[in-house]
């Protein structure tokens, strides 16, 4: 099979769909193009391999990338929900917008969205070792960003808005990891467990590289990116529903 693929996704079932992926990445190929792609779900579902490359023509939907571990998937439209579910490894771009939940328990890799996300994006991510999961939001976010987050990275560049997450429950039932939001966060929004942290420089070289990736794929050049103040969120303690059990 040749190295790089076209499949045209028009009117067919997400599992022949996805059937068809797997078979052409197991025969070798390197860089597959969906064109027409109408709301099938669970694209690049379990793959593995970091040189596999899937350019996604449509809106593609949920679970896309779950259980991934390597290829990088572009989706050149908007985006379902949980894009990112549960991912292992390798890369998720959409430039559009997604829907919630957003890197649902994500466990590796990086998903970038150029625009704005749903509720719950980025609910339970989790790291360890080597695995950092990070999720990167160009636009804003709905309630309950970070909920239960236990580990990764939360970063929400707030293009376009003065407060971009601008409803409750940011960051509820965190207990590991850490969100980055440029823009303001009233304490109000704030979830159990949550508390503002310093941003220092440390904090900016941190996040510097994923905010150039993203500049990059969207070719976005605005340099108040790097330059601007970030409200640092993070885990007020490991447990933080400590007390809320009748036998503690």
């Amino acid at each position: 099979m040749a190295e790089k693929i076209s499949i045209d996704a028009e009117g067919l079932h997400y599992t022949p769909l996805n059937q068809q992926i797997r078979a052409a990445v197991a025969a070798g190929a390197k860089e597959i193009v969906l064109d027409n792609v109408n709301g099938q779900r669970f694209i690049g579902n379990g793959l593995r391999g970091k040189d596999v490359r899937i350019t996604i023509n449509g809106v593609p939907g949920g679970d896309l990338g779950m259980f991934m571990s390597g290829p990088t998937c572009i989706v050149h439209a908007n985006a379902e929900h949980a894009p990112g579910n549960t991912m292992d490894a390798g890369t998720i771009y959409i430039h559009g917008n997604a829907g919630d939940a957003v890197a649902h328990s994500m466990r590796g890799g990086e998903v970038y969205v150029k625009g704005n996300i749903g509720y719950r994006g980025g609910i339970h991510m989790k790291e360890y070792q080597d695995k950092k999961p990070v999720l990167v939001v160009g636009g804003r976010t709905r309630a309950f960003l970070g909920e239960y987050m236990a580990g990764g990275l939360l970063i929400v560049l707030g293009r376009g808005y003065t407060c971009p997450v601008d409803e409750r429950g940011i960051g509820t039932g965190i207990h590991g990891g850490e969100i980055f939001i440029r823009g303001e966060v009233p304490e109000k929004h704030l979830g159990i467990g949550a508390t503002k942290k310093p941003f220092t420089e440390k904090e900016r070289e941190l996040i510097r590289p994923y905010i150039k990736k993203y500049c990059i794929e969207f070719g976005i050049d605005d340099p108040s990116l790097f330059e601007d103040e970030y409200v640092r969120i993070g885990p007020a303690s490991a447990r933080p529903f400590a007390g809320k059990y009748t036998w503690e």
